[in-house]
């Protein structure tokens, strides 16, 4: 059993909360937060490695830097240097031993003991750049983009001998992903063979293909990726994702799991017969067993995850917890390999739930917050990462057995020492079909009851996606508004997971009816409950799906003083047309070129409705966004412009989906503050601009 001693970082007392606060959370205030990543636990189970990013907008530079906490004393030592200047920035944190950690940096492996003053040593820095490294065992293993049949020294020269023109041929529709257009480059899972020398060194082995012997493997043709993968802790086997290679990968969702000995490509396919997604790969600490997360439907991205469970001495595969209704998103493995720890989506959390793999009962462990990032810390514990609406995510520990859980670091301690950060108020109301939909609010920095503040409404992606009370470092963060001035309103409305199955698939054919009932039924309850309200100023705010709803929002109703949209579809047609994942709108909408599907996408068109728009809107978009191509931006505003309606457009020609740069993150906030103030008459606690 583990001690605990006294020198943990435990907070007292939250750290948002309005009482004696001085300031509100500025957007540069915010974008300096450290930002912690998941716990590596070591071989003893007595330390745990962890990453911290921060970023320096002087300097315009982020740095990454690597630290362990001594999980029986508390004490945390920091391993590699933080300067914002730091061109080397770590990633992949890994044990080789219980004194030797390794990490990425520019795609090489490195080295460092944990003894004070220890130089880092180069472990291997093969041609190619490699990422996803896990060592178990005397197995390393990683990915890297190899040309097909080639091996890395001979991918490298291939590189070389790039012909001279830019041009790329496709036939198979699966020719781009996200930000990125497939190359005859694959993302590919290596494995090798790791020795210690006399002098204490690492020397890695000839890296073998583990995926050379998949279908399709030297077909240039098809754009197949390994996706994620795990490894045994004997280092004797790997599970890894991939996407069926065929001529229906852009509109089917069948990625399947294989595994293979580490030694020899020789991957068995252990998902035959089922066409829908799987996930999360997690082998049993004692290799005997895998398990994994698996939707059934095809064609649905949406869909449950089930937990499937495969067995390898009698190669049999079977669902357990069946019966759940909840939609697990990730898998870790007790110790004693008899318990397996989900964090799943639960009314606007994300909690961690122990299921029984014998019986598939289930305890939940987790009641607040968001957790990610959990690891077995040994027997009895978890270590994981835990974030609330008004606290950035820290390390924790849980006891399983008791339910008790204890903060370990305080990360922004001093970043955020005199910093508003308000909490989430939770309400109800009445929706779509009669349902009871969920949503909170944030109280704007100063509050007082005797004033009325203007209300933003965040509105989350998906549709099949929820909001969730944990600390976002992106662009919803709800007290980035709160801290502005306003109400700030979040809600899960049809189609948001953690609520039921049927309130999530109830929004197919519905995009445009049950979310739009559920924003304005919300509206209505915010303003005829909470009297410091100002009903006369109320603003939407969404991205992806979100900035769907802003633009359908657009065209029938006039509640809004202002909106913003970002990457948002304007037409359900061509973004039909456009998109790189053809089974969503095919499954949530229909083919255009079909009458009925053709029917339901003009019934949800928020372009068909174009002569009904009149709020002043705000549109933002990436160039690189392959999902929602950035001419669906384009076409919303140069209607707006074209009809004399106020808009703006703010382009970002390096950026996809998201705005992931620090700067581009700090001008998106400028750019919408400054809009939704300006349209809503509010004078902010702190100069935007």
């Amino acid at each position: 059993m583990l001690v605990y001693s006294s020198i943990f970082c435990v907070a007292k007392g939250d750290i948002a909360s309005s009482t004696g606060r001085t300031r509100p959370l500025d957007i540069k205030t915010f974008h300096s937060l450290n930002r912690l990543g998941a716990p590596v636990i070591s071989p003893n189970q007595k330390q745990a490695l962890f990453t911290t990013s921060c970023y320096d907008a002087k300097k315009n530079r982020t740095c990454t830097y690597l630290s362990y906490i001594d999980i029986v004393s508390g004490n945390i030592t920091q391993l590699t240097d933080s300067s914002a200047g730091s061109n080397n920035p770590v990633s992949n944190p890994l044990w080789f031993d219980n004194q030797t950690v390794g990490f990425l940096r520019q795609g090489a492996l490195y080295m460092q003991t944990l003894h004070a003053n220890s130089s880092v040593s180069i472990v291997y820095n093969p041609l190619v750049p490699i990422s996803n490294v896990i060592f178990h065992g005397d197995t390393l293993t990683f990915i890297a983009a190899v040309f097909p049949n080639a091996t890395l020294e001979q991918s490298a020269e291939l590189r070389k001998n790039k012909p001279s023109d830019s041009s790329m041929v496709f036939d198979n529709l699966w020719a781009r992903h996200w930000d990125a257009w497939m190359t005859t480059e694959k993302p590919t899972l290596f494995a090798a063979r790791v020795t210690r020398t006399e002098k204490s060194k690492w020397r890695v082995g000839h890296a073998t293909n583990l995926a050379k012997r998949l279908p399709h493997f030297n077909d240039a043709r098809v754009g197949w990726t390994v996706d994620n993968y795990e490894v045994d802790a004997q280092g004797q086997q790997a599970a890894f994702i991939v996407r069926r290679p065929a001529v229906d990968m852009a509109w089917a969702t069948d990625v399947d799991i294989y595994v293979t000995p580490t030694n020899v490509s020789r991957p068995r396919l252990l998902t035959s017969g089922v066409y829908g997604a799987a996930s999360n790969p997690a082998f049993s600490w004692d290799g005997r067993q895998l398990a994994w997360l698996q939707m059934e439907t095809p064609g649905y991205e949406a869909d449950i995850n089930r937990i499937f469970l495969h067995t390898f001495a009698t190669r049999k595969t079977v669902a357990i917890a069946y019966d759940w209704g909840q939609s697990p998103q990730s898998l870790t493995w007790s110790r004693d390999s008899s318990t397996l720890y989900a964090v799943t989506n639960d009314r606007g959390r994300s909690l961690i739930v122990a299921i029984d793999v014998a019986t598939g009962r289930r305890k939940q462990l987790t009641t607040h917050g968001s957790a990610t990032g959990v690891r077995t810390a040994d027997r009895r514990h978890i270590l994981y990462l835990n974030s609330k609406v008004h606290r950035p995510a820290d390390l924790h520990i849980l006891d399983v057995g008791s339910g008790a859980s204890q903060q370990l670091t305080e990360a922004n301690k001093d970043k955020l020492r005199d910093v508003y950060l308000g909490h989430a108020e939770n309400f109800w109301f009445v929706g779509a079909r009669g349902d009871r939909v969920h949503a909170w609010l944030v109280r704007p920095y100063g509050f007082n009851r005797q004033r009325r503040y203007p209300v933003a409404l965040l509105l989350h992606g998906g549709p099949q996606q929820a909001s969730t009370q944990g600390f976002v470092h992106g662009l919803w963060n709800p007290n980035m508004y709160a801290s502005a001035g306003f109400v700030t309103v979040q809600l899960n409305f049809h189609g948001s997971p953690g609520y039921s199955r049927n309130f999530t698939d109830s929004v197919r054919y519905k995009w445009g009816d049950y979310p739009y009932v559920d924003v304005m039924s919300c509206i209505d309850y915010v303003s005829s409950h909470y009297n410091f309200v100002d009903s006369n100023r109320i603003v939407a705010l969404g991205g992806s799906f979100g900035g769907y709803l802003a633009n359908w929002l657009n065209g029938h109703t006039d509640r809004f003083c202002a909106l913003v949209a970002h990457a948002g579809k304007f037409s359900t047609v061509s973004g039909y047309y456009s998109t790189d994942e053809l089974w969503f709108p095919e499954h949530d909408l229909g083919k255009p070129w079909e009458p009925s599907g053709r029917d339901i996408l003009e019934e949800n068109n928020p372009e068909r409705f174009a002569a009904n728009f009149k709020t002043p809107t705000l549109f933002s978009h990436g160039e690189r966004d392959f999902r929602i191509p950035i001419s669906e931006s384009l076409s919303a505003w140069a209607m707006l412009r074209r009809r004399n309606i106020p808009s703006r457009l703010v382009y970002f020609p390096g950026e996809s989906h998201w705005i992931t740069k620090p700067a581009n993150a700090i001008r998106w906030y400028t750019e919408v503050l400054d809009w939704i103030t300006s349209w809503t008459n509010t004078t902010a606690p702190y100069r935007i601009r």
